[in-house]
C-alpha cells in the first residue's frame, strides 16, 4: 500500500514538482520514496512496505527500462501469477507484486487487469509506445484522481497532491456539494474540487498520441429476474460461499509484515476475524471502537468474539469530545464534505493499529453490499408490500420490525410510519424506488443552501442523473438486486470505502484489506436468488449459513446493528470547539457563500438546546459543518462561490 502522483506532458521544474506533489501524500506511504524523472513522463511514489520488503522499491521498471510503473495497494493472486510467467520464461528481479503487473502488461497490455485479484491503482508508462496508462481495481477500494493544466496530465493517489500544481486550483464544485447533500458523495468522475476528477472504479484510462480514452474493463452484473433460478441449493451454495471467503481470507493475508483485523462485534468481521485467527499460528490482533452511548457501543459483543477467538485485543474509546477533536483532520484527509462523523472514530482506529505495530488489517466492510444486509434493502422489501397490500393490518408491524435499536420510532402509530418510509412517494417500477426516501430525507438539508447557491443549482437533480447512470439491464434484475447494484456502484466508492476506509486508514499508513470485495465472491453472490440473501426480514441469509460452525450463535444470528457514530452533539454544549463557533458563525457562512447564515445560525441554536435532533438536522449539521472545514483547509478563507462554474 503506497501512494503515488505523476505527469504526463511538459513540465517545467519537475523534480521539485514531483518531489512536492509527493511529500503532500508522505502519509500514505512513510517507509520510502522514489522519483522517475523525463521530459516526457514522471511519478513520484510514497511508499509502505508490505510485499517485497527489501526489493519492491518504486517506481519500478522494466529490465529494458521501457515499462515504468507506480503502483498503489496489492495484487493479492501474485504468487499464482508469477509462477504462471515463469513457466512461460520470464524472469523476475524482485519478490514484490509490482513486477508482476510490469510482465503481464508487457504480454497482454491493458487485457492484462482482468487477471489481476486486487485492490490497486496504479500508473504505468509506457516509453515504447508513448503511452500513459492509468488503472484502478474493480470496486473502487485505491483511489485515484487526476487533472490538465497547460496541457499536461497530472494524477495522483490523493486531490492534496494536485493542489500543488500551478494552475489546479480548490474551487468547490456546486453540482458535486448537491449530490453529497442528496446521495452522500459525489457522482465520478465528478469531485468537490471543480478542477478535478476521479477515475472511476474498474476503469481504465489510456493517454496516447494526444487522444485520451476511458472504459470500463469490469462490471457489476445480475442475472435478469425472470431466469433467476430458484432451484439453487442452499446447503450448496453456502458451502461455496465460505470456500470463495476462506480463500479470499487467505490471499489478504499474504505479507511480509503482521495482518490484524477489525472487529466490531458483527457477523461480518467476526468471520473474517475467525477465518483469519485460524491462518496465523503465533495469534491475530484485533482491534475495536468502543463508544460510551448504548446505542452506539458494540463492546460486549467484541469483548466475546475476541474472547472466543482467543486474539489479542486492543479497542479505541471514542469518547465525548473525541469526534469534535479529529473532525478538522477527517475533512483533510476525506478531502470531501460528509455528512455524518462515522469516518472520525474510524480515524482514532487507525492511529491504535499503527501505534500498535501494526499496519495492515482486514476488514468486513462489503458484506452489507454483497449480501444485501443494509436496513435499506429490507425497508425497500416492506415499501413494496405496503403499495401491494394498502389495507394490510401487517404493514405497522413489519416498519415496527425494521428498527429495533429506535425505541421511539416503534411507539409511532401505522400512518405516521407509513407517511415515515415513504410509501406512496415513489412508483413500483422507479429505477431507485429502494432508495428515493433516503434521497428525499437527506436532501432536506438543502432548505440550509444560500440563494445564489439555490439559483446556480435550479434545475438539476442529482437522483436523476444517477438514474441516468444506470445500464441498460438493470431495468431486468430482481428489484433487491436493483437496490444492491445502487449501493455497490456509487455508495461503496463513493464514500464507504473513501470517507470512511482508504481516506482514514491511510491517514496513518494503514492499509486496510477487504475479502468480502473479492472479485469471485461477488460475481458469485451476484448469481444467489435474492431470497438466500434477504430472507423475508432476515439479512445476509447465506451468509449466516455459510457461518455456522465457525461462530457462536449469539454472533451468528445477532440481527444488524448499523455502524453509526454521535453526530451533532458531538460538537455542541460544554467545551465547543472554537473552531464550531468560527465555521458556524454568520462573518463565515456568508462569506463562503453556500448557506443562509440566518438559517445555520438557528440550527446551531437547536442543536445547542436539544439533547437529541433529528435526522434531517444532524445531517445539515454535520454537511454545513464539514463543508466550512473544507473551505478552510483547501480554498481561501471565505472564498465564495464561483457562479461561472
Amino acid at each position: 500500500m503506497c501512494g503515488f502522483v505523476g505527469y504526463f506532458g511538459p513540465v517545467r521544474d519537475a523534480e521539485p514538482l514531483l518531489e512536492g506533489m509527493t511529500a503532500a501524500i508522505a502519509h500514505r506511504g512513510p517507509d520510502e520514496r522514489g522519483y522517475l524523472v523525463s521530459p516526457e513522463a514522471g511519478l513520484g511514489h510514497a511508499r509502505l512496505s508490505v510485499v517485497g520488503l527489501g526489493d519492491g522499491q518504486q517506481p519500478m521498471s522494466d529490465e529494458t527500462g521501457s515499462l515504468t510503473i507506480a503502483f498503489n495497494g496489492e495484487i493479492f493472486n501474485y504468487v499464482e501469477l508469477r509462477e504462471d510467467l515463469r513457466a512461460r520464461g520470464r524472469r523476475f528481479r524482485t519478490a514484490s507484486d509490482t513486477e508482476v503487473i510490469l510482465h503481464l502488461y508487457d504480454e497482454m497490455g491493458e487485457d492484462c487487469l482482468r487477471l489481476l485479484n486486487g485492490d490497486f491503482a496504479f500508473a504505468l508508462w509506457d516509453r515504447r509506445r508513448r503511452r500513459m496508462m492509468l488503472a484502478r481495481d474493480r470496486m473502487g477500494v485505491r483511489p485515484l484522481f487526476h487533472a490538465s493544466s497547460g496541457g499536461t496530465l497530472y494524477f495522483a493517489s490523493e486531490i492534496k497532491a494536485l493542489l500543488r500544481v500551478p494552475g489546479i486550483s480548490a474551487r468547490i464544485d456546486p453540482l458535486a456539494l448537491d449530490q453529497i447533500f442528496t446521495l452522500w458523495a459525489p457522482l465520478a468522475p465528478r469531485t468537490a474540487f471543480a478542477d478535478v476528477q476521479e477515475l472511476e472504479p474498474a476503469s481504465v484510462m489510456t493517454v496516447e498520441q494526444g487522444r485520451t480514452s476511458i472504459r470500463r474493463y469490469w462490471n457489476l452484473d445480475f442475472p435478469p429476474s425472470a431466469a433467476q433460478s430458484a432451484a439453487t441449493d442452499e446447503t450448496e451454495a453456502a458451502v461455496q460461499v465460505r470456500e470463495l471467503l476462506t480463500d479470499a481470507v487467505r490471499l489478504r493475508m499474504r505479507a511480509d509484515v503482521p495482518v490484524g483485523s477489525y472487529l466490531s462485534g458483527g457477523l461480518d468481521s467476526s468471520l473474517v476475524s475467525a477465518l483469519a485467527a485460524g491462518m496465523v499460528p503465533q495469534g491475530l490482533d484485533t482491534f475495536s471502537v468502543t463508544f460510551d452511548s448504548p446505542e452506539h457501543d458494540e463492546s460486549a459483543y467484541q469483548t466475546e468474539m475476541a474472547a472466543v477467538l482467543g486474539t489479542r485485543h486492543h479497542a479505541v474509546a471514542c469518547r465525548p469530545g473525541d469526534i469534535a477533536a479529529d473532525f478538522p483532520e477527517v475533512i483533510r484527509f476525506a478531502e470531501r464534505p460528509i455528512l455524518r462523523t462515522a469516518p472520525a472514530p474510524l480515524f482514532q482506529l487507525s492511529r491504535l493499529v499503527r501505534e500498535s505495530g501494526l499496519k495492515v488489517v482486514l476488514t468486513g466492510e462489503g458484506a452489507d453490499e454483497v449480501f444485501a444486509g443494509y436496513d435499506i434493502f429490507k425497508e425497500a422489501r416492506v415499501r413494496r408490500f405496503c403499495r401491494r397490500q394498502p389495507q394490510s393490518a401487517m404493514r405497522a408491524h413489519l416498519f415496527r420490525r425494521l428498527y429495533p435499536y429506535l425505541p421511539d420510532l416503534n411507539r409511532q402509530s401505522a400512518q405516521y410510519l407509513a407517511a415515515f418510509f415513504g410509501v406512496g412517494d415513489a412508483s413500483l417500477d422507479d429505477p431507485l424506488f429502494s432508495h428515493r426516501p433516503r434521497f428525499k430525507t437527506t436532501a432536506a438539508a438543502k432548505l440550509f443552501f444560500s440563494d445564489d447557491l439555490r439559483s446556480l443549482l435550479k434545475g438539476y437533480d442529482a437522483a436523476e442523473e444517477m438514474a441516468g447512470r444506470l445500464p441498460p439491464a438493470f431495468v431486468t434484475w430482481h428489484p433487491l438486486h436493483q437496490a444492491q447494484y445502487l449501493e455497490s456502484r456509487f455508495l461503496l466508492p463513493g464514500y464507504i470505502l473513501s470517507s470512511q476506509g482508504d481516506r482514514m486508514a491511510m491517514s496513518h499508513g494503514v492499509e486496510g484489506r477487504f475479502p468480502f470485495l473479492d472479485h469471485r465472491l461477488v460475481e458469485f453472490a451476484a448469481r444467489l436468488p435474492p431470497e438466500m440473501k434477504l430472507k423475508g426480514l432476515t439479512e445476509k441469509h447465506i451468509l449466516r449459513q455459510a457461518a455456522a460452525g465457525v461462530l457462536p450463535p449469539s454472533i451468528s444470528k445477532r440481527a444488524k446493528q448499523p455502524y453509526r457514530a454521535p453526530d451533532s452533539q458531538s460538537f455542541v454544549g460544554t467545551g465547543e470547539p472554537d473552531y464550531v463557533r468560527d465555521c458556524l458563525a454568520e462573518k463565515s457562512i456568508s462569506d463562503g457563500g453556500l448557506f443562509n447564515a440566518r438559517a445555520v445560525a438557528k440550527l446551531h441554536a437547536k442543536c445547542r438546546a436539544q439533547p437529541v435532533t433529528g435526522y434531517r438536522d444532524n445531517v445539515a449539521f454535520v454537511g454545513i459543518l464539514s463543508t466550512q472545514l473544507w473551505q478552510q483547509t483547501f480554498a481561501r478563507q471565505g472564498q465564495a462561490i464561483d457562479k461561472a462554474a
